[in-house]
């Protein structure tokens, strides 16, 4: 789905080496940890920020080196990449920063039970408060619509939260509304026992009406807000399907399942094929798409911009209820600035 993965594109946290995201307050007896395998090779800071997601990686570094966080007995440094069974002891203050506070926020809300629901999210929306969106994020709209009905298995400050979408992707989000419903829909993520499919508007016209797009990826080694396909040794691998929908002069509309949930995977699958993302500025250069770049002759007064953000949308989502045992299935409409981009790729740019 949106990219953005159990942690839409990114990886989901390994429920067996990870422990249940304990709320630590100052002068509490220490948390105590033991490094399992599957996580095996990760920055400690890393690995404790996917611990205690209460904390921003700069508490947890200032932990480790104030010598709050200790290594099995010893100080050690944040950058140490831990080891099967290394034992570690924690000790850290309150969070920085306060709760999420609930807004009356509109939400489009798809299905719900007293287990899970699933939401319809619009673009521009942030899903959890962090630096520089401490409000207007979704988990401020659920705080306000479901008050303590949402599960607090992935920490205090992300209720309900078993997957992210990027901020400018919109679509089908699940939200998790009791502990042990939340450990298992993060589990069926993490065995990929979840179906998700996007539709996106891309720039360029594909070789092939459907194909598997398989590229190992790994962070950019000078932009940390980008990721790229490598075949380097720490790439992790990573496949998507895609599906033309239908053809444009130049453009392309497209339907993509991706199979594993790496961070940005569809928007640097289809950027590695030659076919970006519409308006995505990280991995296709724009940050918005006109009318007057598919209609030159428009006039100055008639242009107008179509889209101001990436044109990917979480179109649908399928998987095995935790509780009730049955298949659920949700769709989210495509919303309005990609159908009226689509209404003009159709005028203007169809295939002679």
């Amino acid at each position: 789905m949106s990219e953005e993965t159990p942690f839409d594109d990114d990886e989901t946290p390994d429920l067996d080496s990870v422990p249940p995201p304990p709320v630590l307050r100052r002068g509490q007896e220490p948390i105590d940890l033991v490094v399992r395998v599957k996580t095996e090779g990760m920055r400690l800071d890393h690995y404790l920020h996917m611990c205690f997601q209460d904390f921003s990686r700069t508490d947890l570094q200032e932990g480790i080196k104030s010598g709050s966080i200790t290594l099995n007995g010893k100080t050690t440094k944040s950058s140490y990449k831990v080891r099967n069974h290394d034992k570690l002891r924690v000790v850290l203050p309150e969070p920085t920063h306060d709760l999420p506070i609930p807004e009356d926020i509109p939400l489009d809300i798809l299905y719900e039970d007293e287990y899970l629901a699933l939401i319809n999210k619009p673009w521009n929306m942030v899903v959890h408060p962090a630096k520089g969106n401490w409000s207007g994020t979704l988990v401020n709209a659920l705080q306000f619509h479901f008050r303590e009905q949402l599960s607090k298995a992935n920490g205090t400050h992300r209720p309900g939260i078993v997957h992210r979408l990027d901020k400018d992707t919109s679509g089908v989000i699940l939200i998790g509304k009791e502990e042990q419903t939340h450990r298992e829909l993060s589990m069926q993520f993490e065995q990929r026992k979840v179906f998700k499919e996007y539709i996106a508007l891309t720039i360029g016209e594909f070789d092939r009406d459907s194909d598997y797009i398989e590229g190992a990826m790994k962070l950019h080694p000078h932009d940390r807000l980008k990721m790229i396909v490598s075949t380097d040794a720490d790439a992790k691998p990573a496949a998507s399907y895609y599906e033309v929908m239908e053809r444009f002069r130049g453009y392309s509309l497209v339907k993509v399942q991706p199979k594993t949930g790496r961070t940005h995977q569809i928007r640097v699958h289809l950027a590695h094929v030659g076919c970006p993302v519409l308006s995505d500025r990280i991995y296709g250069g724009r940050d918005s798409f006109r009318l007057s770049e598919i209609t030159p002759t428009v006039s100055k007064d008639d242009d107008e911009v179509l889209l101001t953000r990436q044109g990917l949308h979480a179109f649908r989502l399928r998987f095995q209820h935790p509780r009730k045992g049955t298949w659920l299935e949700a769709e989210a409409p495509l919303p309005h600035d990609i159908r009226r981009t689509l209404d003009m790729l159709r005028t203007h740019r169809p295939l002679r």
